[in-house]
């Protein structure tokens, strides 16, 4: 029999990507403007009651697991902090809660293997699994043919932008084409920042007005301090963050809100992982669970019926 650190050898090795797809990973995390957070785990998942709804195991999902995962029953699985209500920590824990942590839960649950959340900065997920470290992440990310080239996703929910301006909306910013020749602030390595942006600056180029004034973050409560301060004219994050920001700070408020369109679970490609996932959430997005969760944090109406296999945005 071998030792578990034997056995974490063998799984950290046969769940590494080639080299080639590894750099490629690389490439998609150049956005990145600061030292990226440690990894660690959520206390969470020690062992504590985390409050989500209790979900049969699939067998039919659970037997489609690649061996490592069969084997040590765990799946590591990277999400990012600091953003109520996809993923926080409980006030005065280290228990990580949210639609995105309960999801994964629920995944697990359904595979019949233990949940590890390891909490990281977003621009660092995809990197960290490339290296290994991670077998998914459940972090609100967008599939984009760019991230399919090192990715394979299944859609566990949808939501779309929201544009978070000062009290008053001083500017007078009414939707995405306002932005022009704004400050705004974005999350590193978000969807808005590399797909969003860029697009609307074209437009905004093309009717000759000035390009977006980009300010980079890692978590959207820097984002609404510099907004609040006057440093900002405009915060563009994903629309559950910044509503539910709004409820809880009367300096802000939400000037548009926008493109819903669903959110997947990512993991490496060549891991095995896909098909037990897919088969897994399928199950998921069918049950009362996935709605009680999605209820519990006010995003009833971000429920999917189908969890799409690649079906890039």
């Amino acid at each position: 029999m071998k030792t578990p650190a034997e056995i974490a050898r063998t799984q950290r090795s046969r769940r590494g990507l080639p080299a080639a797809v590894a750099a490629a990973a690389l490439v998609l995390a150049v956005t990145a403007c600061g030292p990226s957070a440690t990894s660690r785990t959520s206390a969470a998942e020690t062992g504590q009651d985390t409050g989500v709804p209790a979900l049969e195991v699939n067998e039919a999902a659970a037997r489609l697991l690649p061996e490592p995962i069969k084997s040590t029953k765990v799946l590591r699985v990277a999400i990012p902090t600091n953003e109520p209500p996809t993923q926080f920590y409980r006030e005065g824990t280290q228990e990580m809660t949210g639609t995105n942590p309960d999801v994964a839960r629920l995944i697990g649950q359904a595979l019949g293997v233990k949940v590890e959340i390891q909490v990281a900065n977003f621009d660092s997920i995809i990197p960290g699994m490339a290296a290994g470290r991670y077998d998914m992440t459940v972090s609100s990310m967008t599939p984009t043919a760019k991230r399919m080239q090192v990715l394979d996703f299944v859609d566990y929910m949808q939501m779309g932008n929201s544009i978070a301006v000062a009290q008053g909306n001083p500017r007078g910013i009414k939707d995405q084409k306002s932005l022009c020749g704004g400050k705004v602030g974005l999350l590193t390595g978000s969807y808005q920042l590399t797909v969003n942006v860029p697009e609307y600056d074209r437009a905004c180029t093309a009717g000759g007005r000035d390009t977006i004034q980009r300010s980079e973050f890692q978590d959207t409560r820097q984002a609404i301090s510099a907004l609040t301060s006057g440093r900002l004219d405009a915060v563009l994050a994903d629309s559950p963050i910044l509503n539910f920001a709004a409820t809880q700070n009367s300096q802000i408020e939400i000037a548009a809100k926008y493109d819903f369109t669903p959110v997947g679970v990512g993991m490496p490609k060549d891991s095995g992982l896909v098909k037990a996932v897919s088969a897994a959430l399928s199950a998921v997005v069918k049950s009362d669970a996935y709605l009680k969760v999605l209820g519990k944090y006010g995003l009833e109406s971000s429920a999917i019926t189908d969890a799409r296999i690649n079906f890039a945005q």
